[in-house]
C-alpha cells in the first residue's frame, strides 16, 4: 500500500528553475514515494522551463509578503537561490585580459543572496518547517576571494551571512557548501567533506552539480545532517569509491558552521 501523502514530507526547493535547483525539484519529482515537491521561481518564464506543475510557485524572494503561499504546509525547505554575474557585453578574449562582471538593478547579493534568504528563513520557520537545507560556496572564510570582486558584489560575504542567520535561527538546518560546480554526471564519485574552506587547498575543489544535489535530497533523510555545516567536492571520476553511503558521509561531519 502506498503511504498517504501524510506520511511524505512536503519539501519547497527554491531557486528551482536555476541549473542545481532544477535537478533537486527533479530528484524530489522521480521520488514521490518519498516526498511531496514544490518548486518556487522567479518568473513565469522558469516555471514553464520546468515543466510548469502546479507544484511551481512563482515569487520573488526580496518580497517577504509573496513567500507564505509557497510555504504553507512545508516540512523541509531546500535553498538554491544566488544571484547570478552577468557579463558584460563587447568582451573579446582575442584581445586577452578579463572579462568584466555586473548585477542587474536590484539583483545584487546583498538583496538575493543575504535579504532573500533571510526572507525564505523568517517565512519557513514561521510556516512551522522542520529543516532547512540551504546551499551556499566554499570561500566564505576569505574576505579576499576573487568571487566576491565580480561586479563589486562581495557575494560570498553576503552568503555566509545568510548561513550565520540560518545556523541562529534554532530551525534544524545543514549548510552544503560546494566547490566549483560542473555540468557532469552525479552518482559515479567518492564525495569528500571539509571544513573552513580546507579543500581549497587541495586539488578536490569541484563537484557535478547532480551530486550537491543528491546530498541535498539525502539530508532530508538522515539525523545526522542536522545542525551541521560542510564544504563539499568531489574525487575524480574513476578514483576511490562512488559515494552511496550518505549517513556515513554525514556522520564524518562535526561542524555546526
Amino acid at each position: 500500500m502506498a503511504d498517504s501523502a501524510a506520511s511524505r514530507p512536503t519539501v519547497l526547493v527554491t531557486g528551482a528553475g536555476g541549473r542545481t535547483g532544477q535537478i533537486v525539484y527533479n530528484k524530489l519529482k522521480e521520488r514521490s514515494e518519498q516526498f511531496v515537491a514544490r518548486g518556487l521561481v522567479r518568473t513565469e518564464e522558469s516555471k514553464q522551463k520546468i515543466g510548469g506543475a502546479g507544484d511551481v510557485y512563482i515569487a520573488d524572494i526580496r518580497d517577504a509578503d509573496r513567500l507564505a503561499p509557497a510555504v504553507q504546509g512545508i516540512d523541509a525547505l531546500i535553498i538554491l537561490t544566488s544571484a547570478a554575474p552577468k557579463m558584460k557585453p563587447g568582451f573579446d578574449p582575442s584581445k586577452g585580459g578579463r572579462p568584466e562582471f555586473y548585477y542587474e538593478d536590484g539583483m545584487y547579493p546583498e538583496q538575493v543572496d543575504w535579504v532573500g534568504q533571510k526572507n525564505q528563513i523568517d517565512a519557513a520557520k514561521a510556516a512551522g518547517v522542520k529543516h532547512i537545507v540551504l546551499v551556499g560556496s566554499m570561500g566564505g572564510t576569505n574576505p579576499n576571494h576573487p568571487l566576491n570582486s565580480l561586479g563589486h558584489g562581495n557575494i560570498l560575504v553576503w552568503k555566509r551571512k545568510a548561513e550565520q542567520y540560518l545556523a541562529d535561527s534554532g530551525v534544524p538546518y545543514t549548510i552544503i557548501r560546494p566547490g566549483g560546480l560542473q555540468d557532469k554526471d552525479g552518482g559515479v564519485r567518492e564525495l569528500i567533506v571539509g571544513k573552513d574552506d580546507e579543500l581549497l587547498q587541495t586539488d578536490t575543489k569541484s563537484i557535478p552539480r547532480a551530486d550537491v544535489a543528491e546530498v541535498c535530497v539525502q539530508a532530508l533523510q538522515y539525523e545526522e545532517a542536522k545542525f551541521k555545516a560542510f564544504d563539499l567536492a568531489s574525487k575524480p571520476e574513476g578514483v576511490g569509491t562512488p559515494t552511496k553511503d550518505f549517513r556515513a558521509l554525514f556522520s564524518q561531519i562535526t561542524a555546526r558552521f
